[in-house]
């Protein structure tokens, strides 16, 4: 058999249209593949599920400081707001890390679950009450986007007048298209802006806990972790919701729609998160010296990305219920190690209280564009929809 030599390209929507098709041809190169991210800049995605544990958890063989590989990228590369070095705990090693991923973990453990529950569910019936009465609405722009953005913006104290500039930086950002530079310089001047009036007059949110806590951030590590984690916590919480409402809608074990067959929202989540993760390639870690993955010869410094959707769906359990389902918290899409995502929690709060409390107020729901026809979002990064339209009986607000 022949294996295409060069690399195979993960952007653009050809990609974005049938990623799982890709990751099979992948495969052909064993557990790590070359691809292309981006038109010219190449790397190595590992499509194993024990070669990706083995990658996550050998901190001493790979870093996460991405600065010797980005200087091989022009300084406008779309892709260096999400793989370009900034002083965040997505980006270091060893007490670093540790010193940056505390202020993190601390600031979601202020995430009290039944007071967030409740305030998703209140956002969740306002957002309803947007588009109950017309009887058609786009899940992702006027809901799956709405929720978390909703929440994140209320615990940061972002100024209201700025949520949907927020939103939109963050979306840019992840597509790694030609805006991305400017999408993500919109965040940081809104980030920017927060951290300097907090420094003055601190308030009970989120920014301030990250300008005063007690590990001393400066001004332009406060800024990064928290656009970090406004990142972090929005897009794929939003994607989270949207690949699960598709999936109830379209699945014949859901019956058709949301509450009307015998599997549940969590149920839902959790095959989106095997099968459909909302960030389907990140990870990105660079080896300190040569070395060997599973067979692949690696050089010191090249960029190797962890494919969480196609090591998942490697591993992934059977959906035909003809196997009792014991390994649901054994995929990929919180990544594993030292840099799993802290945020895994709060982020499954609010997908399954956001889908529970749209299926409460309208439980017949249904697609209005045939599955086959709906667009996913390009970029190698995340899975993610453009849109998803509905139809539904006009409900009173």
């Amino acid at each position: 058999m022949t294996v295409e030599t060069r690399p195979t390209p993960i952007h653009g929507p050809a990609f974005a249209a049938d990623p799982q098709l890709v990751y099979e041809r992948l495969r052909r190169h064993g557990p790590v593949a070359p691809v292309e991210i981006a038109p010219g800049v190449e790397a190595l995605l590992v499509t194993d599920y024990q070669a990706a544990l083995d990658l996550l958890r050998d901190s001493d063989t790979f870093s996460k400081d991405s600065r010797a590989w980005q200087r091989t990228l022009p300084p406008d590369s779309p892709l260096l707001p999400v793989l370009g070095y900034r002083p965040t705990a997505l980006f270091s090693d060893g007490d670093t890390h540790a010193r940056y991923r505390a202020v993190i973990t601390d600031a979601l453990a202020l995430f009290e679950p039944h007071r967030l529950q409740r305030q998703v569910a209140e956002t969740a019936h306002r957002l309803i009450d947007r588009f109950a009465a017309v009887g058609r609405a786009d899940l992702i722009a006027e809901y799956a986007r709405q929720v978390p953005a909703s929440v994140l913006t209320t615990w940061f104290g972002v100024p209201e007048e700025q949520h949907a500039e927020v939103v939109a930086a963050i979306t840019g950002l992840i597509e790694s298209g030609a805006q991305a530079g400017a999408a993500y310089g919109k965040l940081l001047a809104v980030v920017t802006a927060m951290v300097a009036e907090r420094r003055e007059r601190p308030r009970h949110d989120l920014a301030s806990w990250f300008v005063t806590h007690p590990v001393g951030l400066d001004e332009d590590e406060a800024i990064r972790q928290i656009s970090l984690t406004m990142i972090a916590g929005h897009e794929p919480t939003t994607n989270l919701i949207g690949n699960a409402l598709l999936r109830l809608l379209t699945d014949a074990r859901y019956a058709g729609s949301l509450f009307g067959g015998a599997m549940t929202a969590h149920q839902a989540i959790d095959e989106v998160l095997w099968h459909e993760p909302p960030l389907a390639n990140l990870s990105a870690h660079y080896p300190r010296y040569d070395t060997v993955l599973h067979g692949r010869e690696i050089k010191a410094g090249s960029l190797v990305l962890v494919s969480y959707a196609a090591a998942n769906s490697q591993a992934a359990p059977p959906t035909d219920g003809s196997e009792l389902r014991s390994g649901e918290s054994a995929h990929l899409a919180w990544a594993a190690g030292p840099h799993a995502c802290p945020a895994r929690d709060p982020a499954l709060l609010i997908a399954i209280t956001a889908i529970e409390q749209l299926g409460s107020r309208l439980s017949d729901l249904e697609l209005a564009t045939p599955a086959a026809e709906l667009l996913w979002r390009p970029g190698p990064f995340h899975r993610a929809l453009v849109h998803l339209p509905v139809r539904f009986e006009p409900a009173a607000p």
